[in-house]
């Protein structure tokens, strides 16, 4: 059975580090047997098939690829279709009625509970707020994450410590899940 999946690369093409040209990233990924090979932005988007494998290891598999080619190591998650309409659909903020860069989704490797980030008053940075989902935290930045606090704080090493994290802005969260479903 083929499914659909989207790799969320974390931390390429940002200051001129880690370049992973989206072409080479596709062939890279078509090399591994992968099919339907796509990839939206530089930002380390990309949607593909696979007849084998899990989320996990499929995001192994790519990571490992990755720093074969390219000569350094990129935190990888890999998420099926059906996974991204959910979090897309549990959103707890409305995304209609928001600018996409005001509205984030941070995709966990594995799933978090509420006790990681028990030491952020939530109090202190409104009216920024955010919620955790399944493997994912949904954060509004009225802002944009450029000025955020809250995003600040919600990326120290010591929250994130054991798992990749990732971050799109809502045009991406949609623009993955659309990808990934068609």
């Amino acid at each position: 059975m083929t499914t659909r999946y989207a790799a969320l690369l974390r931390g390429i093409n940002v200051g001129g580090s880690k370049k992973v040209p989206m072409a080479q990233l596709r062939s890279l990924m078509t090399g591994l047997g992968h099919t339907g090979v796509a990839t939206y932005l530089q930002s380390g988007n990309a949607v593909f098939t696979a007849d084998h494998g899990d989320e996990e290891s499929l995001a192994a598999e790519l990571a490992e690829a990755i720093e074969k080619h390219f000569g350094f190591r990129v935190d990888v998650v890999v998420r099926d279709h059906a996974y991204l309409k959910a979090v897309r659909e549990a959103c707890p903020f409305p995304a209609d009625e928001l600018e996409a860069k005001q509205l984030h989704v941070t995709y966990f490797s594995k799933p978090v509970d509420a006790e990681r980030f028990a030491e952020v008053d939530p109090a202190v940075y409104l009216p920024e707020e955010f919620r955790l989902g399944d493997r994912a935290l949904y954060l509004y930045a009225p802002e944009g994450l450029g000025r955020s606090k809250l995003a600040e704080h919600l990326s120290k090493p010591r929250l994130l410590k054991g798992i990749i994290a990732t971050s799109r802005n809502w045009n991406t969260v949609v623009k993955m899940e659309e990808m990934t479903g068609a």
